[in-house]
This record gives structure tokens, C-alpha cells and sequence, in this order.
């Protein structure tokens, strides 16, 4: 409860006894403890940003996982501040225990979360949401230790000159957003794309309890007992120890998680710096899988069935001039330019270490059919709706949509009422674009609000869906689990629906019920009453 303001009653002691006895000059004592303040709000926002991130990245669905990261940590950081009162007595050992065990709660999270999520995630019953609790349970333990650590900064920044209750917690307050700024910047610029989360926490936890060490055993040393300094040092040299072998092992801690996530058969990890890059398989004669920010892009066993669909249809009219907005991995590319008559393909891709390892690596090389070094491409990296701003020239025959699924809260602009009605400003009059709309099974929802978004551009929609395996990569969690079909919705302008037309596939025709001779090979499905055209490849 939070304790009413009231004046001490006459002949209580101080809540200190006087001002520090220090090794350096009072104005510089009262600078380093800023700079203390500096480092820890830095290391503290590192912390927050690598739970959210890694969050994010395990489970989906950033805005949630934000939210719930942030709402408690705030909450807890408030409980925080209220039980380090308590502690203002023995600010200085306070401190330095709260350091300790801010660095070393906060700088393992990132690996014991990836622990959890790889190797428990699997396991179902009550062990489904352990991923989340521990997610939970490191928000609320870390805030606890960042709110406590105000309170005790604020008693020491007294205890070596007392000022104004107004100007301390000025002077305190400036060095930790100022801390909490820089901390907020390295995040994604420096910590995340040159170490990495595992290794950027393990060095965030590392700089915070050599800060708070510091402070607490070089300047306010004479504030402890004997006993309390060699307690502080071990605690510290412990948690040091701590971090340094996790940050040895995170390399191989870091491939045996990946092996669990997406199976044995991992060959590439790379951060691009957009998004972390996972090829597996795609040699000796075995499927490659594409995990993009652990999600499942493609799948070996059903890969060609879904370019086919979302290709084929698209270009049984004119396809002179196509564009292709993603697809860095080149498999889109491939199917386009089967086609005859194909003069020219552009690719609006956002990650360039994607469209490297498109070109470069001989498994996803080899898959793409090395579509990206015909001369007839052309690759862009840009963002798409920003690109589709900019765009001038002549139109295109076909506008194909190969963008992650509507359900990333990422990539909502990307299915926009303004994102379509600038695909339709570079759209040819009689040209035809296809969107790639998500599972239409699984996310019926999703899929009807693209469907509505094109219609509101002032396109005429004509929806079709694949079925899919089904299936999970191997021990795989559930975020990589393989779509059990993919919903396709192919638009062109004015009021009459396209009509939906498949051509020949790698090894047999794509069918759709009523446009070929094999109509057995094909269904129609009802999704929330409307019918969805099913094309099957008798290949599968």
C-alpha cells in the first residue's frame, strides 16, 4: 500500500545518516551514478526489447505478445518501486544485489525461452503454453528488479549530496530515458544484426552487473560491512561466470535448439537484418524447407503446388510484362518464366539476404530453377507499397502477390485498400492480379476480409484455394506447421468476375471443376457459403 506523505516525527533518524564518504569529489560521485543510471535504463529497455522480439518470433502474433510483455513489466516495475522502500536503509547493498540479479535474470531469458520453445513446445497437455508462462513469468520477475532500482539509485544520488526532492529526481529521471533511448536503438541496430538475441542479452546482462558492481564497490564501498563487500564480489564474479559459459555455448546451444525446432536437417540460419533466414534440407535429394522468422514459407513436398496455383491461373492471358511483389525466393520466378512469351519480370523484394540465397545457395538455387540470373529479370529491394507509390512507366499484364499471410500483423499494409488500388494504377486493362490470401480452412475470416479489401479497389475477385499435406516439419512447433490448403484470390478490373483458367503443370494439368475433361480430380467447396473453386494436381 502506498504509505501517505507525512513529515518524520521529531528526534526519528534520517533515512541516512549523513552524506557518503567517497573516493572521488562529490560532483563527480554524483556523475558516475548518473552514468550508472544511463547504463542500467539501457540494459533494462534491452531486456524489454529482446522479450518482445523473441516473443514475437516464437509465438506470432506481435501485437499480443508486445502487449502482454509490456502491461506487465509496467505493472510489475510499479511493485517493483513499492517493495524497494524497504531497501532504502541499505541502498548500496540493495543496489548491488538488484544488479546482480537483474543481469543474470535478464541476460539467460533469451535462452531459456528458446529452450522451453524447442524443446517443449511439442509436448502438448499442460506443457502447451510453458513457453508462454516462462514468457509471463521473466516480464514480471525482471520489471520487479528495473522498478526497484529507481528508489535505490534516487536514496544513493542523495546520499553523496542531498538537493531538492525536484531536482534529483530531474537529474535521474533525464539519465534514464536518455539510457533508455540508446538502449532502445542498439536493440535492433547493433545488438540483434552483429550477435545476435542469445548472445546480445548474454552481453547486456554482462555490461549491467559490471555497471551496477561498480558503483556499488568502487564509490559507496565504505557504506558496507566487510562482510557485505565479499558477499557483492561473489555474487557478481558468479553471475560473470554464469554468463560467460552460456555466451561459450550459445553457438552450439543455439544449433541444437534450431535442430529441434525445424529438424535435423538445418543448413542455413542467417538474420538478413529484415527477418532470420532458416533453409533445411534441399540436398541429396532430399525437400527443402524455408522458415522465414520461424514460420514455414516453403514447404519441399508442397512447394510446387502452390506456385502452380498461384502462377498459373494469372498468366493464361496476356503476360508480356509481369510483376511479382516478394517472392525473393525465386520459385514464383520459376513458374513465370515457363511461360512463352514472358519479355519481362520485375521483383519487388524487401530482404536482400533472401534474393543472395536465392541466387547463391545450390539447394534453394537449384529449386528456383536459377530463375533469378535470367536476363529477363529484374529484382528491386524495396518495400512494396512503397515501391508501388513510386512506380511510373508502362503497365503490367500480371500483378502477383506473393507476400506472407494476412494474419502477420507485420504485413497488414500489404493487403490494404491503398496497397491494391496502387497495384491496380500499374495494372494493365485487361491484366489480372492474384493474391496470395492465406489458409481459406483455417482462417476463413482473414481470407473473406482480402476478398472485400480487393472489391472496395474496384476489383471483381474470382476465389480458389490448393489443398495442401497438412503436415509439420519434423518435431516442429506448432508456428511451423505446414497450411492444410492456401487460399488464392485472382482480380481484374470492372464488375465481371475472371474466369478461372489453369494451364499445364510440371507433370500433369492443374484441374478445376468445369474447365477440364478431368472434373473427378476436382472440387468445390463452400467456405461461409460462398464457393471456392479447388484445384488439385494429380502429381500430388
Amino acid at each position: 500500500m502506498i504509505e501517505p506523505h507525512a513529515p518524520a516525527p521529531p528526534g526519528a533518524p534520517p533515512s541516512w545518516t549523513g552524506p557518503a564518504r567517497l573516493p572521488v569529489r562529490p560532483g563527480t560521485g554524483r556523475f558516475l551514478v548518473l552514468v550508472c543510471v544511463f547504463v542500467c535504463a539501457a540494459c533494462g529497455l534491452v531486456y524489454e526489447l529482446e522479450l518482445v522480439a523473441f516473443a514475437s518470433y516464437l509465438m506470432g502474433d506481435p501485437v499480443t505478445q508486445a502487449s502482454v510483455v509490456l502491461s506487465v513489466m509496467v505493472f510489475a516495475m510499479g511493485i517493483g518501486s513499492l517493495g524497494a522502500k524497504r531497501l532504502r536503509c541499505h541502498a548500496a547493498a540493495g543496489f548491488g544485489a538488484v544488479e546482480s540479479a537483474l543481469a543474470l535474470i535478464g541476460g539467460c531469458s533469451a535462452m531459456a525461452l528458446y529452450a522451453v520453445f524447442a524443446w517443449t513446445a511439442g509436448w502438448g497437455g499442460m506443457w502447451a503454453d510453458g513457453p508462454r508462462c516462462l514468457l509471463v513469468a521473466f516480464s514480471l520477475a525482471i520489471g520487479l528488479l528495473i522498478g526497484a532500482e529507481v528508489p535505490l539509485l534516487m536514496e544513493l544520488i542523495q546520499r553523496i549530496r542531498r538537493q531538492d526532492a525536484g531536482g534529483a529526481v530531474a537529474d535521474l529521471f533525464a539519465a534514464d530515458y536518455v539510457g533508455a533511448l540508446v538502449g532502445g536503438l542498439a536493440f535492433p541496430f547493433l545488438l540483434l544484426p552483429f550477435l545476435g538475441q542469445l548472445t546480445g542479452a548474454l552481453l547486456t546482462g554482462t555490461v549491467n552487473v559490471v555497471a551496477g558492481g561498480a558503483l556499488v564497490l568502487g564509490l559507496f564501498r565504505r557504506d558496507l560491512t566487510r562482510r557485505a563487500r565479499w558477499t557483492l564480489l561473489l555474487a557478481g564474479l558468479t553471475v560473470l561466470g554464469v554468463l560467460a559459459c552460456a555466451a561459450a555455448l550459445a553457438g552450439d546451444f543455439e544449433r541444437a535448439a534450431r535442430r529441434a525446432v525445424y529438424g535435423p536437417d538445418v543448413r542455413v540460419a542467417v538474420q538478413t537484418g529484415v527477418q532470420e533466414v532458416v533453409l533445411a534440407g534441399g540436398t541429396h535429394g532430399e525437400p527443402l524447407d524455408l522458415f522465414l522468422d520461424g514460420r514455414l514459407r516453403v514447404g519441399g513436398r508442397d512447394e510446387h503446388r502452390y506456385h502452380e496455383a498461384l502462377v498459373r491461373p494469372a498468366l493464361t492471358g496476356p503476360h508480356t510484362r509481369v510483376l511479382i511483389l516478394g517472392g525473393g525466393d525465386g520459385l514464383a520466378a520459376r513458374e513465370v518464366l515457363r511461360h512463352p512469351g514472358v519479355r519481362r519480370l520485375d521483383i519487388v523484394e524487401l530482404d536482400p539476404g533472401l534474393v543472395r540465397l536465392a541466387r547463391r545457395d545450390p539447394g534453394l538455387s537449384a529449386l528456383n530453377g536459377h530463375a533469378l540470373a535470367d536476363p529477363r529479370v529484374r529484382v528491386t529491394t524495396a518495400d512494396a507499397l512503397t515501391w508501388l507509390r513510386e512506380a511510373r512507366g508502362p503497365a503490367y499484364d500480371v500483378v502477383i502477390s506473393d507476400l506472407p499471410d494476412p494474419g502477420i500483423t507485420a504485413g497488414a499494409k500489404l493487403y490494404s485498400q491503398e496497397f491494391y488500388g496502387l497495384a491496380r494504377r500499374v495494372l494493365a486493362p485487361d491484366g489480372r492480379l492474384v493474391v496470395h490470401a492465406g489458409p481459406v480452412a483455417a482462417r476463413p475470416r482473414a481470407f473473406w476480409t482480402v476478398a472485400a479489401t480487393l472489391r472496395a479497389a474496384g476489383f471483381a475477385v474470382s476465389p480458389y484455394r490448393v489443398p495442401g499435406h497438412g503436415s509439420a516439419c519434423p518435431a516442429g512447433p506448432e508456428a511451423s506447421r505446414a497450411p492444410h490448403d492456401w487460399g488464392f484470390l485472382l482480380a481484374a478490373r470492372g464488375d465481371a468476375a475472371p474466369a478461372l483458367r489453369v494451364g499445364r503443370g510440371r507433370a500433369g494439368t492443374l484441374t478445376q471443376a468445369g474447365l477440364t475433361a478431368d472434373a473427378r480430380a476436382a472440387e468445390r467447396t463452400r467456405v461461409s457459403g460462398v464457393p471456392v473453386s479447388t484445384l488439385v494436381h494429380p502429381r500430388y
